[in-house]
């Protein structure tokens, strides 16, 4: 197992030569291609990800901590398969359509102007988290904790208020039909 602080990865493939397993602390990972690539069983902390294509990676029993994604494609990651021990990060312009939080405890995650299409969020617990300016078309919310969470400027989503905890969650006004639609209820 290596250990790496503060470094810098540019412009890096790991798609043929895996990136090494260990401890990435404070690291920026800067359009580095990660695609259907392995990085199980490795420790993030503290690390940046920008411009980065994460797309359907292993990331069994990987810790994120205080992890930041920005610009990345992250299509059909299994964070659920991450270490649940401490799992901690934040989304900003990223495209996680198909990637899977099913049932993980990701309170305060923010979600910063992401397309998550078809996301699952089955029985996960984002209480607070922060859904700014988020496209949520087909996202799945079933049993899902979303207790004080806000969504106010995101949209296309479909959050049934019976099977899911909606308590002081913040929606816009425009979008509460999202909240509706199982009822089939026409607003004007």
């Amino acid at each position: 197992m290596s250990f790496h602080d503060q470094q810098t990865f540019k412009n890096q493939d790991f798609t043929s030569t895996l990136l090494n397993k260990g401890e990435y602390d404070a690291c920026t990972f800067t359009n580095c291609n990660f695609e259907n690539s392995d990085i199980s069983n490795i420790t993030f902390l503290e690390c940046e990800f920008i411009d980065c294509n994460l797309s359907n990676c292993n990331v069994t029993n990987t810790v994120f901590k205080d992890v930041h994604f920005k610009d990345c494609k992250l299509i059909g990651v299994k964070f659920e398969t991450a270490s649940d021990f401490i799992i901690e990060f934040t989304f900003t312009n990223c495209q996680l359509d198909f990637a899977s939080f099913y049932s993980l405890d990701i309170k305060r995650t923010h979600f910063n102007n992401c397309k998550l299409i078809e996301t699952d969020f089955t029985e996960a617990n984002l209480e607070h988290a922060i859904f700014s300016k988020c496209d949520l078309n087909r996202a799945v919310f079933n049993n899902t904790n979303l207790k004080a969470a806000d969504l106010r400027s995101s949209f296309n989503f479909d959050i049934d208020p019976e099977q899911n905890t909606l308590t002081k969650a913040k929606f816009s006004r425009d979008e509460v039909a999202g909240l509706l639609k199982k009822y089939q209820i026409i607003l004007e």
